[in-house]
């Protein structure tokens, strides 16, 4: 019988009450044992067989603890891992997986010396749609690619008050959002050859990054990445063209509105989502025939799965280490691009 994983959760604000514990509450395996939190009654009332610490510390020093998962402001992921891996904990680090390049290679440096599995939570690699794109791809239904626009746009034109939209390290759109448009570029094509960064405040009483285009230069390929925080009414998720045809997907995948709305992971129809895309073929005579792309489930309990596996039987983690340092080298060469106005080469 495989052995039960102790999860300790640090934080449980957005990404650790609505992602985070209901993910690994939903994953056999894995028991949700601790959360580090200020609100402990907020914790009670959806986990109450967790136990709730203030302290990280605690966490840390706990020899119950296998895991720790850490869901607190961008900030502080680098800090809190370090400590947690010098504990001898597993650690699974939120994204971004830290504010630049240095502090990345600092904990997988400190996670190769403590023999711990590190791995960042990338899961938009389980959206339905990104799913249903790398089967398309790797099938080669485009044929050559020449494009990818990859957006995720929102409307919110109040500025909120929170961290993310205050000014600090690790703050605004491009460490928010860019790193799950990043990840899943690098997951399709690779490195790329250059990174050019438009990186923009928008909104009234913008303090932070709300507005990001750049492009990843690749030899053939050319992959836009876009998120706006003033699009009413777009919906674009994906366009991708190529010699064979392109792929247009509107809609983002369901599972984040599920999750904050209390639903539970793995339910009847659990990440199917309702717009699976239109296919559009080019026929040999030059007319182009539209046909709906068959529905992938996504399912974002794959990467609490996989990091399972990983801490137990010693295989690949769903997203390494090594991964999320490449998203970081581009986070940082776009923040570099940007101050510039210039494209900068890669690598």
């Amino acid at each position: 019988m495989s052995p039960i994983l102790n999860v300790a959760l640090l934080g449980y604000g957005l990404a650790g009450r609505v992602f985070h514990a209901p993910l690994i509450a939903a994953t056999p395996g894995l028991r949700l044992h601790t959360v580090v939190s200020s609100a402990p009654e907020r914790v009670a009332e959806a986990h109450p067989q967790a136990r709730v610490l203030a302290d990280p510390e605690q966490a840390f020093a706990d020899p119950d603890i296998d895991l720790v998962v850490i869901a607190t402001p961008n900030d502080t992921h680098a800090p809190l891992a370090l400590r947690a891996l010098a504990r001898g904990r597993h650690v699974v680090v939120d994204k971004p997986f830290a504010l630049d390049v240095a502090q990345a290679r600092e904990m997988i440096a400190a996670a190769d010396a403590a023999g711990r599995v590190l791995s960042v939570f990338h899961n938009r690699r389980w959206d339905a749609d990104f799913l249903s794109l790398r089967g398309l791809v790797e099938a080669g239904a485009l044929g050559r690619i020449a494009e990818l626009h990859s957006h995720f746009d929102r409307f919110r034109p109040q500025v909120p008050d929170r961290w993310r939209d205050r000014p600090g390290p690790g703050a605004g759109l491009w460490y928010d959002l860019g790193p799950h448009l990043v990840d899943q570029a690098l997951q399709l094509f690779g490195a790329p050859l250059a990174v050019h960064a438009d990186l923009g405040q928008q909104r009234e009483g913008a303090q932070t990054v709300d507005y990001v285009h750049v492009q990843l230069r690749y030899a053939h390929q050319r992959v836009l990445l876009h998120a706006g925080s003033l699009v009413p009414g777009h919906g674009l998720r994906f366009a991708v063209h190529g010699s064979g045809g392109s792929w247009l997907k509107h809609g983002l995948d369901p599972q984040e509105d599920a999750l904050r709305g209390g639903a539970r992971p793995g339910g009847p129809d659990w990440g199917r989502d309702p717009r699976p895309g239109t296919l559009l073929r080019v026929h040999d005579d030059g007319s182009v025939h539209e046909q709906p792309t068959a529905a992938v489930a996504g399912d974002y309990r794959a990467y609490y799965a996989g990091l399972r596996e990983a801490i137990i039987d010693g295989t690949p983690p769903p997203v390494s280490a090594t991964e999320a340092l490449r998203v970081m080298q581009v986070i940082e060469t776009g923040i570099a691009s940007n101050a510039q106005r210039r494209e900068i080469a890669f690598g």
